[in-house]
């Protein structure tokens, strides 16, 4: 199983949805998308296969979203992605590819589905355990 994770390793969120995967036995392609972001087709396709829209993928948190006013429904799709072309921290995390399908993985457990072999219990971070397949 080829599995892709769009990953920033300063986000907690993300760096427990990799261990997750690699403690299911796989070594993902990791793309580290603050270093090479995604390219605009890329992100529109990624969008696509989420089945959510494109506003649903903008991080405010620790973003210059408040400061560009994105929350600003005057914005439109293209115009969004351009935001996120131009600042990847836009770009909300971890995006997980695999054959089952992509999928935004807040919270980090929502890998589990995307996942062939059992990850087991695994202890978050911040210390909640979960305890999967």
């Amino acid at each position: 199983m080829t599995v892709t994770i769009y990953h920033n390793p300063a986000c907690g969120t993300s760096r427990n949805t990799l261990a997750m995967i690699r403690q299911s036995g796989v070594e993902p392609v990791v793309v580290e998308y603050l270093r090479t972001p995604p390219s605009r087709d890329k992100l529109k396709e990624l969008i696509a296969a989420m089945g959510i829209p494109v506003r649903a993928l903008l991080r405010e948190k620790g973003t210059p979203y408040k400061e560009l006013g994105l929350d600003d429904p005057k914005w439109s799709d293209d115009q969004l992605l351009d935001f996120m072309i131009a600042h990847p921290i836009l770009i909300n995390r971890p995006i997980v590819v695999t054959p089952k399908g992509t999928r935004l993985c807040r919270p980090s457990e929502a890998v589990i589905e995307l996942l062939d072999a059992p990850v087991g219990r695994f202890v978050k971070e911040d210390g909640e355990v979960v305890e999967a397949r």
